[in-house]
């Protein structure tokens, strides 16, 4: 059993993004993205859980699957992807910032050796 994990860090130059996780972590909401007071809504794919990962701006998404954590990852990138500006000058978004790989067997394996 393995378990993916992939690190989204909110970018901003001006407006702070607020990324508020609800309904069972399976429902992101991203506020004050570029000052606008639409609120985007991402449900989460089945199976695929959300988190604050503890650091300031990040979420952490975890799953089973890499294809369904990356498939959500990539839904909230969307998101907050920006229109009808300079996208050279607009950097601001949600952003994958890491991506980890939890083999869980590996892990027990290893806690029985160091017994």
């Amino acid at each position: 059993v393995s378990t993916q994990s992939t690190g989204m860090k909110s970018v901003y130059a001006h407006f702070p993004i607020n990324n508020n996780i609800i309904t069972d972590n399976t429902l992101v909401e991203v506020h004050n993205f570029l000052g606008e007071k639409f609120v985007r809504k991402v449900i989460l794919l089945p199976g695929v859980t959300c988190k604050p990962s503890g650091i300031k701006d990040e979420i952490m998404l975890e799953g089973n699957d890499i294809e369904i954590v990356s498939r959500s990852a990539a839904l909230i990138q969307q998101s907050t992807t920006v229109k009808n500006k300079d996208i050279r000058k607009f950097l601001d978004g949600v952003y994958e910032s890491e991506k980890t790989h939890i083999d869980m067997l590996e892990e027990e394996k290893a806690k029985t050796r160091s017994r």
